[in-house]
């Protein structure tokens, strides 16, 4: 059930993104770049220093390879096949006065609807990453769930910022941002299943769980953060390794 609530909580952290954009309007470049990176930081940490050896106690070097490989595979479809804005694409569009938008701009919209799908489908294999770190350890599941939930504020703004410059309604933002976020514990249920398997779904889940988060931080957060501002990215990212190093030694 942890696994579940984690997940949750982490994956709806999107609506939080969506309630900044309805009353804040968009944040400051240098503090999503930190935000990214500091996750990033702390994703790459986890997945490195904690995953990957639980992968091997519980498995072996066969199956935390193929894990890890099949975490990255599945990302780089994804992005391939069905792929989603980031945060600095949204500046080409208008949010000083995102909640006074009036009208609907389908061209805009479609994009916002598209960024939808991406977000949903890549919440899937972090909800797995989520229930994969509980399985090695109460607090390594807490670490990864702050993370992803991190790393989903500044998803949550850019799709309520595509959906919202495209003249939907702040509720019907509301609600699919929602929607997005509850593909996180879907794939923590997904996740219980197999586990329950057999020991070697577990190791096998959390060298996936390691290559899906390594694929999100290189190909999403850290460029991203980068574009925003380079040197508070990387303030971020060490901030974040150094955090994790700190809470595990």
């Amino acid at each position: 059930m942890e696994s579940l609530l984690y997940s949750f909580l982490a994956g709806t952290s999107t609506v939080l993104g969506a309630l900044i954009i309805m009353f804040l309007g968009m944040p400051g470049k240098r503090l999503l770049a930190g935000l990214l990176g500091f996750a990033g930081g702390v994703m790459l940490a986890i997945s490195l220093f904690d995953l990957m050896p639980e992968a091997l106690e519980y498995g072996s070097i066969t199956t935390a390879a193929i894990g890890f490989l099949l975490g990255v595979g599945i990302l780089f479809a994804l992005d391939r096949f069905i792929p989603h804005a980031h945060v600095s694409s949204t500046q080409e569009f208008e949010f000083e006065n995102v909640p006074e938008v009036m009208g609907i701009n389908q061209k805009i919209l479609r994009v916002g609807y598209l960024v939808f799908l991406g977000i949903a489908l890549h919440n899937l294999p972090e909800g797995l990453a989520i229930g994969a770190g509980l399985e090695a350890s109460p607090e390594l599941g807490l670490y990864i769930a702050i993370a992803i939930g991190l790393h989903n504020i500044p998803e949550g703004i850019a799709m309520g910022g595509i959906l919202r410059a495209g003249g939907l309604s702040m509720p019907r933002v509301l609600l699919l941002t929602l929607i997005a976020g509850l593909m996180a514990p879907l794939g923590a249920l997904v996740g219980l299943i197999f586990f329950n398997i057999s020991p070697v779904f577990i190791g096998g889940g959390m060298a996936f769980a390691a290559g899906a988060m390594v694929y999100i931080v290189q190909d999403e957060l850290i460029p991203q953060a980068y574009k925003l501002s380079s040197h508070v990215a990387i303030g971020g990212v060490i901030s974040g390794l150094l955090l994790v190093f700190i809470m595990t030694g």
